[in-house]
Parts: structure tokens; C-alpha cells; sequence
């Protein structure tokens, strides 16, 4: 299939999709749904019972994705509801392992994004994970669901209430991230990873496993997911 905003490449039964979307890989409508297709096509094409692992990363060392296209809000209230929570739904239903490659600047929505992949790899040099709606003015519900299902009580309080600007080192110290690695090695050590735990889905239940963990998640983005009958988001007061 052709991609306007990211390409994927194939190595065996993993895949690495490369976020292509300027400015600093911004996630708006076109290229959530763009996502969900890439994520769903590769499970079609891996099939059912069989290993396989998917790896997703930035396109250079200064931005992974700084979160949502606040401004498409302007002219489409339901943007969200059409395009980032059904994102985060597929990537917590995705029958395979998932590995989230950090290339460089993480923020707002695109903290959620990374925590919605099992596994995630950091660049150690540069870029920080900073996830600030407290500052934005934003909410949307369940957005605390990811932090409960993959952080500690006291790292959740960092990042939801405080914006806490993480760089690699604390960021794997508080459990945020998996690895912290220099540029040239990130992605080896994403596909080691990917390697490792491919073959966990050869039983077929990967994804139900998966959801005994993060099924609140799941759920909450599942039931806000193309509502068009009532606000699922609050404006931003400040676009960041």
C-alpha cells in the first residue's frame, strides 16, 4: 500500500513503520487514519498464530512526534474522536508485540502514543518526553488510563499533574521508557527487542494477554472512538 505521512519496511516477520509528517511528525486526522490502515494491513499480512513484532519511529534524531494538530480542532471539533483515540485503540488491540522507537522529541499526545506500544526505546543524546495538557488546558477522558496501566503512582502525579520534562536518563529510571540508547544504536536494539518477543504471538493470544493489563485503556479509547454526539475533548486554551 502507499503512505502519504510514514513508509514501512519489512525485515522477515517484523515490521518498522517511519513516521514521515511534517512539521515534527504532528499527528492529524489523515495521518492517524493512515496508522490505523499501516498497523491493520501488517496484522492482515502476518496472519493469525504466527510471530511477528511491529517497531514504530521517528524520521531523524530531533523529533519522534510532538502530539496533535491542536489547531485542526478549529475546523474539526471531532478530530480527535476521528483520528488519535481510535489510533491508540488499534495499537492496544494489535496482536503483536510493539516497540515504540524514540528518535527525539516526545510531547502531549505523542506520550500516549509511545505508551501505548509495549515496549519503548529512547534516544539517550537528545529529546525530551514531556506530556503537558496541565499547561494546555486539555483533557479528554481516560487520558490518565495509559499512565495508570504503565506507571507508577508517583511517576503518573510527574506526568500528568506536574508536565515533567524527561530526558532518557529519568525517563528510564521512572520506567517511562525500556532502554536508553545513543542514536546509532537505537535501532538495533529496537529490533533485538523485536526479536526476542516475536514469537509470543504465535499462541494467538498476545492481545488478550495484553488486555488483562491495559483493558481500561482499551476500553475508554474504544468508547470515545468516532462520537460525534457530544464533545470527547476539551479546547486547549494555549496550543503548544
Amino acid at each position: 500500500m502507499s503512505y502519504k505521512h510514514l513508509s514501512i519496511e519489512r525485515r522477515g516477520d517484523v515490521f518498522i513503520i517511519t513516521l514521515q509528517k511534517p512539521p515534527q511528525n504532528r499527528l492529524n486526522v489523515e495521518a492517524c487514519l493512515e496508522l490505523i490502515r499501516a498497523y491493520r494491513s501488517i496484522e492482515s499480512t502476518l496472519g493469525e498464530d504466527t510471530s511477528g513484532a511491529v517497531i514504530l519511529k521517528g524520521s531523524d534524531e530531533r523529533y519522534f512526534c510532538t502530539g496533535l494538530d491542536l489547531h485542526e480542532r478549529d475546523v474539526n471539533r471531532f478530530a480527535s474522536s476521528d483520528g488519535f483515540y481510535p489510533l491508540l485503540a488499534t495499537i492496544l488491540d494489535f496482536p503483536f508485540p510493539t516497540i515504540a522507537l524514540i528518535t527525539g522529541h516526545v510531547f502531549g499526545g505523542a506520550c500516549l502514543l509511545t505508551l501505548a506500544h509495549d515496549y519503548r526505546v529512547m534516544n539517550s543524546n537528545r529529546g525530551y518526553w514531556s506530556m503537558p495538557p496541565v499547561d494546555a488546558g486539555l483533557h479528554h477522558p481516560g487520558m490518565g488510563s495509559l499512565l495508570n496501566a504503565k506507571l507508577r503512582p508517583e511517576v503518573r502525579r510527574k506526568v500528568l499533574l506536574e508536565a515533567y520534562k524527561y530526558k532518557a536518563k529519568e525517563a528510564l529510571a521512572d520506567g517511562i521508557v525500556d532502554v536508553a540508547e545513543p542514536p546509532e544504536r537505537m535501532l538495533e536494539v529496537a529490533l533485538e527487542l523485536a526479536e526476542k518477543w516475536k514469537a509470543k504471538a504465535k499462541m494467538g493470544v498476545y492481545g488478550i494477554l495484553r488486555n488483562e493489563l491495559v483493558g481500561e485503556a482499551l476500553r475508554a479509547y474504544q468508547s470515545i472512538s468516532y462520537i460525534h454526539h457530544k464533545e470527547t475533548a476539551r479546547e486547549a486554551k494555549v496550543k503548544l
